[in-house]
């Protein structure tokens, strides 16, 4: 057996509760933001997993959901890695618009390609909008070609995969338990990659807030000398029905819907 893997969607920040694209734009959790990451922590503490490394955005609404549910779980000395390729997708010019006026001005279908096809970017902000990470200090350090001014999902997952495979499964393969907590589309591009999902697939999955995502491996040989990872078990942890309701809260954010 390798380690646990939970992946962990911060609670709802300030800009979901507006039901704003949020993106990059770094916002705090909302009230209800901070109960979901104590609920969350609670819902771990039940499960009784105790973690060896937790990795995070470098955005403070997973920061913050992060540092909650680790002190609800009693384990906030645990060692944590924030690395920005956990950090949501970049949504481009659409960053501060509003999901249902977004949706009258470009249309149902436009607006859906935008939040949902696999390899369709918004159109990106220029570099001297203060939407572009170029302007935050938190990314002084990254070469300025590789902070993305709008991406699909297909960019996502171009960017975390390999940060997944390179600084997270090898740990899992040494029998490490790791926390993800992360954004809806960083999450589901891991999703995507961890289940062997198609785009049509992942296109159709959603992310609820502040819900643990547990998952269990088996090490298998493959071709090469090391060993991969083969997902055993996945499951939401918590209440199922009260995990659909959010699930569907996600769903219908593009319908003016707010989490």
């Amino acid at each position: 057996m390798t380690g646990i893997l939970v992946l962990l969607r911060h609670g709802q920040s300030t800009w979901n509760a507006q039901n704003l694209f949020t993106g990059w734009h770094d916002v705090p959790l909302t009230p209800k933001g901070e109960q979901e990451a104590k609920a969350a922590g609670e819902t771990l503490l039940k499960a009784g997993i105790v973690f060896d490394l937790v990795f995070t955005s470098m955005l403070i609404r997973a920061i913050e959901t992060n540092r909650i549910a680790l002190s609800a779980l009693g384990q906030s000395k645990v060692e944590v890695c924030q690395d920005w390729h956990l950090n949501e997708r970049h949504y481009g010019a659409l960053q501060g618009l509003d999901k249902k006026s977004t949706t009258a001005k470009y249309g149902a279908d436009q607006t859906n390609i935008w939040r949902r096809s696999y390899d369709t970017a918004p159109p990106p902000v220029d570099m001297s909008s203060p939407e572009h990470p170029t302007h935050d200090l938190k990314y002084k350090n990254i070469p300025v070609e590789k902070l993305p001014a709008s991406e699909c999902l297909k960019d996502v997952v171009t960017r975390v995969v390999p940060y997944f495979e390179a600084h997270i499964a090898p740990e899992l393969k040494n029998s490490k338990n790791i926390l993800i907590t992360a954004h809806g589309n960083s999450l589901r591009a891991l999703v995507m990659y961890l289940e062997k999902l198609n785009p049509q697939q992942i296109s159709e999955f959603n992310v609820p807030t502040g819900v643990p995502r547990r998952y269990e491996f088996l090490k298998a040989s493959n071709n090469r000398s090391d060993t991969a990872l083969v997902m055993k078990n996945v499951e939401y942890l918590g209440d199922q029905s009260e995990i659909a309701k959010a699930t569907q809260a996600v769903a219908d954010q593009s319908k003016g819907v707010s989490q």
